[in-house]
């Protein structure tokens, strides 16, 4: 996990370059940090686990006011229905089937292997192929076709094999 130095010095070389958005992924924090018309905010989101954590949260404004530090503790139990949750790389428009008159990729109860492609996901015109990365049981589909959808947004929930 980054300091609260280093973060700080991330969001000064934010503030200095022409890049608007940040992020970055470590042991199961994740820090964002995003430029709107002069506003620079950070967040650390705790991922689901299975046991009691214990994870920072920083937040910070543009002014480089005093950075506060939070412990939150998350207990998280995930259901025994599914192993494993299919996510989002990246936010944009999910699709379940290659084209409208194409047959869906996988529904409810069917199976999966790791290279199986799920569904796609659409950003600024990329179609982007999802695949299951574990074999087993599709056991849930979160999300319906067409729909917006979010980095890290679960979209298939799968039974392990």
């Amino acid at each position: 996990m980054l300091t609260v130095e280093e973060i700080n010095q991330l969001i000064e070389k934010l503030d200095q370059s022409s890049i608007d958005e940040f992020s970055y992924e470590e042991k199961g924090a994740k820090i964002k940090l995003k430029k709107n018309s002069g506003i620079t905010s950070t967040t650390v989101a705790p991922q689901p686990v299975k046991q009691e954590v214990s994870q920072p949260t920083v937040e910070a404004t543009p002014k480089q006011e005093p950075v506060k530090e939070v412990e939150t503790k998350a207990e998280v139990e995930e259901p025994a229905n599914y192993d494993h949750e299919i996510v989002s790389p990246m936010v944009g428009t999910f699709y379940s089937s290659p084209s409208p008159d194409k047959p869906i990729y996988v529904q409810t109860g069917d199976q999966v292997g790791e290279d199986s492609i799920v569904c796609i996901v659409e950003a600024m015109k990329l179609f982007n192929e999802i695949e299951a990365d574990v074999k087993g049981t599709v056991t849930e589909v979160l999300v319906e076709n067409g729909e917006l959808v979010e980095y890290g947004q679960p979209l298939f929930r799968i039974k392990k094999a």
